[in-house]
């Protein structure tokens, strides 16, 4: 009876970009540090700052979605991508909107 050669898994290829372990100190804004345009940034940062302030209202509050909804004046399926921190969904403008109608008071400073 012949043994059976043992079968060896193939090595594992690392990626040579999981190899660098440089420490790059961020910008405090994770869309500049992606590339974006400082100003196209900022705005997409004020976006993600309005979302997670609403996920936080609707959780402390215990809203379900269908609620969450009659209350913003939006659809279920709205509340639903809200929820899930689909941002990209969501204007600065509609954000702004949804946050004045669950009572949130918005302020705009500008600074130099």
């Amino acid at each position: 009876m012949k043994k059976k050669a043992a079968v060896r898994k193939p090595r594992r290829v690392v990626d040579p970009r999981f190899a660098d372990t440089r420490i790059i100190p961020g910008s405090g804004n994770i869309f500049v540090d992606l590339g974006f345009d400082k100003a196209e940034a900022r705005v997409m940062a004020l976006r993600v700052e309005l979302l997670v302030r609403l996920q936080l209202l609707l959780k402390e509050k215990g809203y379900k979605q269908v609620q969450a909804a009659r209350l913003l004046g939006v659809t279920q399926p709205r509340i639903s991508a809200l929820v899930k921190g689909k941002w990209e969904h969501f204007s600065l403008d509609m954000l702004l909107t949804l946050a004045a109608r669950a009572g949130l008071k918005a302020e705009l400073r500008l600074a130099a």
